[in-house]
């Protein structure tokens, strides 16, 4: 320890807590790359060298196999920033500053908060009091860098994966009825009973021209649609199951029964609140699209025709609302109302009576979803004249 360093470490400093924090990115680097896991450790006699007793050294290590591109969801950081804001913590440790935060907002308002709470910070090649301006403008300059490597690593990785995909040679996950051969071809399954199955729901939708006029037929004829198992022990065993409305949905709007290879069919985006958003994007945005790539159940022009169909079809998009906006009628709970037997908002009709528009709240959902009867239909009239404040409350 040198001179700068011994200057400080002060009484008061050493009076609280130190705290270690260990992270690695992905579970994989946790398992496998053990030397950085190690390293990270060994800091912990870094902090007794300093002068801090044993017991007085804390480590963090819950965020193991987290990202450190953002805070949230880290919660070994969040925690971190709690004790170093409560005036507990007299050093922070770190194998470097990646460790702690890839992202420089983060990384700037930890070093932000250890300057305002008079606490170090440590790593392999230093101490550092971002009190001190030297100190913090060099403690800035690292979290830039660490923020632009993470740049330089997803730009690296990004570029070899676009250039495979607009080859068309990147694997994407099939849906059911396409599958990988030996070669990595796509090819339809092999299986007759799936191939049927999904040539049934294009033909039914062809006839019936809607989603839910397929659940319809197949629960009629008690017909069921394949799915496999994406995990666990079962996983890439087939098995059947009751067609749903939205299973028909995603299967109509997937353009690999098409038999083209899409790629970037969505935008991700990471928002203030370090959660990550994503929006479908128009055809005309995707990143890549080659049409006639592989064997498909229709046409290109039949995919874009059934599109046209439910787009036609729609009054509305996505799932059921948290609390869906007032719209145009009479109703007074539109969007509000709760089904007090499945807990799902219920929806708005009108019916005529006398020349006299009446508002009905009716629980489609499971109507919808499997084209089974109604879960309960009420009219509204009574409801709005007798609960005029009752907005939110369920029914039943």
């Amino acid at each position: 320890m040198n001179g700068d360093d011994t200057a400080k470490v002060t009484p008061a400093r050493l009076r609280r807590d130190a705290y270690l924090y260990i992270r690695q990115s992905t579970l994989y680097q946790v398992l496998n790359n053990t030397e950085s896991t190690g390293r990270q450790y060994d800091l912990k006699n870094r902090a007794v060298a300093l002068g801090w007793p044993e017991d007085k050294i804390h480590v963090i290590d819950i965020d193991q196999g987290h990202s450190g591109a953002s805070a949230a969801d880290r919660a070994g950081f969040q925690h971190l920033v709690a004790e170093v804001s409560l005036g507990r913590a007299g050093i922070v440790l770190g194998l470097e500053c990646s460790r702690l935060a890839r992202d420089s907002a983060d990384w700037q308002q930890l070093v932000k908060i250890c300057a305002h709470a008079d606490t170090l910070t440590c790593d392999e090649d230093g101490l550092y009091d971002p009190a001190i301006f030297n100190d913090r403008v060099l403690l800035g300059m690292k979290g830039q860098i660490s923020e632009f490597e993470l740049h330089f690593l997803r730009a690296r990785m990004r570029g070899g994966i676009l250039a495979k995909a607009r080859r068309g040679e990147l694997a994407l996950a099939l849906p059911i009825g396409l599958v990988h051969d030996h070669h990595g071809q796509v090819i339809l399954d092999p299986d007759a009973e799936v191939r049927h199955a999904v040539r049934l729901l294009f033909d039914t939708f062809t006839a019936t021209g809607s989603a839910f006029g397929v659940v319809r037929a197949f629960r009629e004829q008690q017909l069921t649609f394949p799915a496999r198992h994406h995990r666990g022990p079962r996983h890439g065993e087939l098995f059947f199951q009751p067609l749903t409305h939205d299973r028909v949905i995603k299967t109509l709007h997937n353009p690999a029964y098409a038999g083209a290879y899409a790629y970037g069919r969505a935008r991700h985006t990471t928002g203030l609140d370090g959660h990550h958003h994503t929006t479908v994007k128009p055809i005309a945005e995707w990143t890549v699209l080659i049409k006639d790539h592989h064997p498909g159940y229709l046409t290109w022009a039949q995919h874009e025709a059934n599109l046209a169909v439910l787009t036609a079809n729609a009054a509305a998009r996505g799932d059921d609302r948290a609390a869906g906006p007032p719209r145009e009628g009479t109703a007074l709970l539109q969007g509000l109302v709760v089904c007090g037997r499945c807990g799902r908002r219920m929806t708005i009709r009108y019916h005529t009576r006398h020349g006299t528009q009446i508002p009905d709240y009716v629980c489609q959902n499971d109507g919808i979803r499997t084209a089974q009867p109604i879960c309960q239909h009420l009219t509204g009239d009574i409801i709005d004249l007798g609960c005029p404040e009752a907005s939110g409350q369920s029914i039943q």
